[in-house]
C-alpha cells in the first residue's frame, strides 16, 4: 500500500486535543486544496446539529462498526471519549484512484496505525496555546455536559504526550497563523525528493535518447 515515489501524492494526518481547532484547519486545507480527499471516518458517536452523514462521518451504530472491524475494513481504528472511530482501506484506496492526496482527521492513536501501516504518511499535531484556552473553546461550544469536558480535558493531556508521534507540531494560537504554517507544510512536502525520484529517472532516461 506504499506510494512511495508517486508524483506528489500526499497522506497528511491532523491530529489535536478535542478543542484545538483541528477541523477548522481541516476545512480551510479542504477548500484551497481540493484535490487532497478528506478521509470520512466512520464513527459510533451521535452525529452533531450540524454535522451530515457521509460529509463529515459515516455515522453507524456499534454493532455494525464492529464487524466492519471483524471483516478487516479498517486501515485503522480506535476507541476515543467512549466511541468508536476509523478509517476504512477503501477511503485510502479511492484516493489513490481520483486525488492527490488524503488528509486524516484522527486521534493519535489512529496516526500511530496509519503511520504503521504506510509510513510515508506525515504527521501534524496541533496544539491549543494552553491549556486554560483549550477549556475556555470547549466550554465555548456549548455542545457538551461538564462531565464531558471534563473528560475531554483529562484526554487533552494524555494526547498531548504522544506528540513524539508525529512528524510536526502547529501550536494553534492565532487559526491565520496555524494555518499557513500547516499550508507550508503542505506545500514543502509535496516537493520532497522522493516523491519524485520516479519522474527524475524517467526524465534521465529520456535524455539518453536524444
Amino acid at each position: 500500500m506504499s506510494s512511495e515515489g508517486a508524483d506528489g501524492f500526499l497522506l497528511l494526518i491532523l491530529s489535536s486535543p478535542s478543542g484545538a481547532g483541528k477541523t477548522t484547519l481541516c476545512n480551510r486545507l479542504r477548500s484551497e486544496f481540493p484535490r487532497l480527499r478528506f478521509s470520512v471516518s466512520h464513527t459510533t458517536r451521535k452525529p452533531r446539529p450540524t454535522e451530515v452523514d457521509g460529509r463529515e462521518y459515516h455515522f453507524v451504530d456499534r454493532p455494525t462498526f464492529e464487524q466492519m472491524v471483524r471483516a478487516g475494513a479498517f486501515a485503522e481504528w480506535a476507541e476515543v471519549h467512549g466511541n468508536l472511530y476509523g478509517t476504512t482501506l477503501k477511503e485510502i484506496e479511492v484516493a489513490r484512484q481520483t486525488s492527490d492526496g488524503v488528509l486524516f482527521d484522527i486521534d493519535y492513536q489512529g496516526a500511530r496505525q496509519i503511520k504503521a501501516h504506510l509510513p510515508e504518511a506525515i504527521g501534524v499535531f496541533v496544539l491549543p496555546p494552553s491549556l486554560a484556552e483549550l477549556e475556555r473553546r470547549l466550554r465555548g461550544r456549548g455542545t457538551e455536559d461538564e462531565a464531558t469536558t471534563v473528560r475531554r480535558l483529562e484526554a487533552a493531556k494524555r494526547e498531548i504526550a504522544h506528540y513524539g508521534l508525529f512528524d510536526y507540531v502547529v501550536v494553534n494560537d492565532d487559526v491565520d497563523a496555524a494555518y499557513g504554517r500547516i499550508r507550508g507544510i503542505v506545500l514543502a512536502e509535496r516537493c520532497k525528493r522522493r516523491r519524485w525520484a520516479l519522474r527524475c529517472e524517467a526524465l534521465l532516461s529520456e535524455a539518453k535518447t536524444h
